[in-house]
């Protein structure tokens, strides 16, 4: 292979590496930044209504909020491949309509999976309910689109939280943007937490994933290097 092309594929190749790593960084900056808003709002704990939640342009924005209301009747929203300690379930969601908001996602917990992974019934809240805790971004899609399914029991089983696309399927005029994550303190659904990254890496691990990105970039450019001087060893010795 020519000098010239060995050295083209192998910038490719380095470039590649580096836009990977590059991403790993932006990603890893990315949720040190989540981390950092939530644990200052857990902190705090200053609470703003419910409503906040379809505050415009406050897709990405965490909040502490309280409110009254109650649950609407209608499907239990069931978000798969949800893992927990190391076993595979879903996390449940039912609709509430908090008093003079428009609706929003509220998340009961988390239920492991059977091996035939017959899905539980969520049975409806009923009552009225007083409500504190997280408001938070949805969990994020992943590089799949979300595919929404409905089950015999009624419930949609979901793999990604499209909120638009989920208000059409439940019927609703619209969903807030942001889901509602009670605390944990309250006597309300399954077994539930404030981490807001479960189910993703953490910061370190997209550190660890663009130093071995930026190792592999390193190591085709000394590769590049030692195949190229060997090359023009051979042409001076003929």
């Amino acid at each position: 292979m020519p000098l010239a092309v060995g050295w083209a594929l192998a910038l490719a190749v380095i470039a590649l590496f580096c836009g990977l790593g590059t991403w790993q960084l932006g990603r890893a900056k990315q949720k040190e930044a989540m981390l950092a808003a939530s644990q200052k709002i857990l902190s705090e704990r200053r609470a703003v209504p419910l409503a906040d939640a379809a505050r415009p342009g406050s897709r990405g924005d965490y909040a502490w909020a309280s409110g009254h209301g109650r649950f609407l009747p209608g499907p239990a929203v069931l978000l798969d491949n949800q893992n927990r300690e190391g076993r595979a379930g879903i996390r449940a969601y039912r609709v509430f309509q908090p008093e003079g908001a428009p609706p929003l996602l509220v998340e009961l917990g988390w239920l492991p999976l059977p091996g035939d992974r017959r899905l539980p019934a969520i049975p409806l809240p009923e009552g009225a309910y007083t409500l504190s805790g997280l408001l938070a971004p949805p969990p994020a899609e992943g590089l799949v689109k979300a595919v929404s399914a409905t089950q015999s029991s009624g419930d949609r089983l979901i793999t990604g939280l499209d909120m638009a696309a989920l208000a059409r399927d439940l019927e609703l005029p619209a969903l807030a943007p942001r889901v509602f994550r009670p605390d944990p303190a309250l006597p309300l659904g399954y077994a539930r937490d404030l981490d807001i990254l479960p189910n993703t890496l953490p910061p370190e691990r997209h550190l660890g994933y663009a130093v071995q990105w930026f190792g592999l970039a390193l190591a085709v450019l000394i590769t590049a290097l030692v195949v190229s001087r060997r090359g023009r060893r051979r042409q001076q010795e003929r």
